[in-house]
């Protein structure tokens, strides 16, 4: 049996719509659920991945596509993949309130485990649970905002957080090797970006092991590359300075 299907419908399954409306028209582009807040964060890259189809349309819900001369008028081309990047990008997504609702709850906890991984108690050293921080958030009246990435709304939080809980960023502890001849000035150069030196050794090369703010790591690595001009190194002891068990309030 055959069922007969417009050239210029598409029936779509498991869809998530962003809509545009342009010069007085209505733009929409189907999309995987859950994939266009990836694209807008930079986790996911791959269009394909994102677009079922790189088609653009009056109405998804109804297959029915756009037509060309629309498309050249608000857009000035017809090139859909480019069209579907701009709506993408700039466009509504449509979600029922549950969706919502159930996309902000999960993205409020995914915060709260991002905070909890990189963060402890400054006077024990000790990590605070996930639950902990998502009750501290609820305390602040932490409002999570579905078009920015978690990774960013982290480090909001943990802004905020310090005005109600002893926070901060878990220190990183680094191995800095310098050669001898380079040594002294390129200590002074890193003193203001090193929080504590737990060790320091000097032979033909001047070894120090220290703790510093993950925020400063990318500036340390370069300030030693071109200060050596590459004979000095740096290695990663841990991630994270932390004392073993969880933090309680």
């Amino acid at each position: 049996m055959s069922i007969f299907t417009p050239t210029n419908q598409i029936r779509l399954t498991n869809v998530a719509v962003v809509r545009m409306k342009r010069g007085g028209k209505r733009f929409e582009i189907a999309c995987y659920k859950n994939k266009v807040m990836s694209w807008r964060s930079g986790a996911e890259k791959d269009l394909d991945e994102v677009l079922q189809t790189h088609s653009v349309f009056v109405n998804v819900s109804k297959g029915q596509m756009t037509k060309k001369e629309d498309l050249t008028k608000a857009f000035g081309t017809d090139d859909q993949t480019e069209i579907c990047k701009q709506i993408l990008t700039k466009g509504e997504l449509q979600v029922s309130d549950k969706e919502r609702q159930t996309q902000l709850e999960t993205m409020f906890r995914d915060i709260a485990t991002i905070v909890a991984e990189k963060c402890v108690n400054p006077n024990t050293k000790r990590p605070y649970t996930v639950s902990l921080i998502e009750r501290s958030m609820k305390d602040i009246h932490y409002s999570v905002k579905a078009s920015k990435s978690t990774k960013q709304q982290a480090l909001d939080v943990i802004r905020q957080l310090k005005d109600t809980i002893e926070i901060q960023r878990a220190h990183m502890r680094l191995r800095l090797v310098l050669p001898g001849k380079d040594a002294k000035r390129v200590k002074e150069k890193l003193k203001p970006l090193l929080q504590i030196v737990e060790n320091e050794d000097f032979d033909e090369t001047l070894e120090m092991v220290c703790l510093v703010d993950p925020g400063c790591f990318r500036e340390i690595d370069e300030l030693i590359r071109c200060e050596t001009k590459g004979q000095g190194s740096l290695e990663v002891l841990s991630l994270k300075d932390v004392e073993e068990g969880d933090e309680k309030l």
